[in-house]
């Protein structure tokens, strides 16, 4: 049906294999150097895995992992774990190992490579079943998403629009109309204008979509209608408390109008919330001088420049490419 699904449905062995039988087989490095004599049981589960008797050995290794105390074993126990799970279709079962193994190894990379290969093989599957209901909305949404992802913007949006013929009042499809409008190349004053309109009419369906506040905010601090921008950007902050992005813009703007008092607030999130934006701080330095916490100002200077020196020194050091 879609771009999406048929590429999905392509790899799909591929990552069962990578999942079954590649990293999250009991190879040699993930096998214990001895496995303990106190537990006969975890051992014959971990045989049983091997062997593909996995419905057997699930219960045995469940139990086996919440009471062994041996390292090495509880490595085997997960990787034997998500292996028969996949195996037997039993996607908790393997989201439940993977979570054990996380917790147990959180830095190991064969742990991490498992896991993204896991998630992408049950990723597979749901979207295989989705694929098998081709007229449900849902369905079409992914596939549009799919165009988007190749940049096929008109693609997309022929999908979004049929989407809302059949389902109008559907939250974020007219949100991401307004977006695929303001990412093609050939934007432009009509295209701006039919942008805001999508945007407008989302936030209709949806008064709670923040994205679409910060995006007409944007459109209005470019065409620097800034009482406008600093009304939806400062929506947007307060309908996500953690959207860094709507609080520099909502700082910013108030700095355009001259009003530093009421930027600091705004500002001072923003910094919490993007500790590394040299511009943020930046902007409550200014905040900070022009209502004369000089003090205040000089150490958001000192933290800005830090930052600013900090990325041209990462960008010198990266090695040159050679000319081909």
């Amino acid at each position: 049906m879609s771009a999406l699904f048929m590429v999905k449905t392509a790899h799909c062995a591929v990552l069962a294999f990578m999942v079954l039988g590649g990293s999250a087989s009991l190879s040699a490095a993930q096998t214990p150097k001895q496995l303990s004599p106190a537990d006969p049981a975890a051992a014959r589960a971990i045989d049983l895995a091997k062997t593909g008797h996995c419905k057997e050995a699930l219960p045995i290794l469940k139990r086996s992992s919440e009471h062994t105390a041996d390292k090495d074993l509880k490595r085997t126990i997960g990787f034997a774990g998500v292996r028969c799970a996949m195996f037997a279709d039993l996607p908790d079962a393997a989201t439940d190992f993977l979570r054990f193994l996380n917790h147990e190894f959180p830095h190991d990379p064969d742990v991490l490579y498992l896991s993204v290969h896991t998630y992408s093989d049950l990723s597979t599957r749901a979207a295989a079943q989705l694929a098998a209901m081709p007229t449900s909305y849902q369905a079409q949404e992914l596939d549009a998403e799919a165009q988007e992802v190749q940049g096929k913007w008109d693609e997309a949006a022929k999908l979004y629009r049929q989407i809302l013929k059949q389902n109008p009042k559907l939250p974020g499809i007219h949100y991401r109309l307004g977006r695929i409008l303001v990412s093609k190349p050939d934007f432009g004053p009509s295209a701006a204008d039919e942008a805001k309109q999508e945007f407008e009419k989302e936030l209709e369906i949806d008064p709670t979509n923040a994205g679409a506040e910060y995006v007409l905010g944007e459109m209005a601090k470019q065409n620097q209608q800034w009482d406008e921008a600093i009304e939806h950007f400062s929506r947007a902050a307060k309908l996500d408390a953690g959207f860094g992005d709507a609080f520099v813009g909502w700082g910013g703007c108030l700095e355009s109008v001259k009003k530093f008092s009421e930027a600091i607030p705004p500002l001072q999130t923003a910094v919490k919330l993007q500790a590394g934006n040299p511009a943020a701080h930046y902007m409550l330095a200014v905040a900070y001088a022009r209502t004369g916490r000089k003090e205040d100002g000089d150490r958001e200077f000192a933290i800005q420049k830090r930052l600013t020196q900090k990325g041209a020194a990462g960008e010198t050091s990266e090695p040159q490419q050679k000319p081909n």
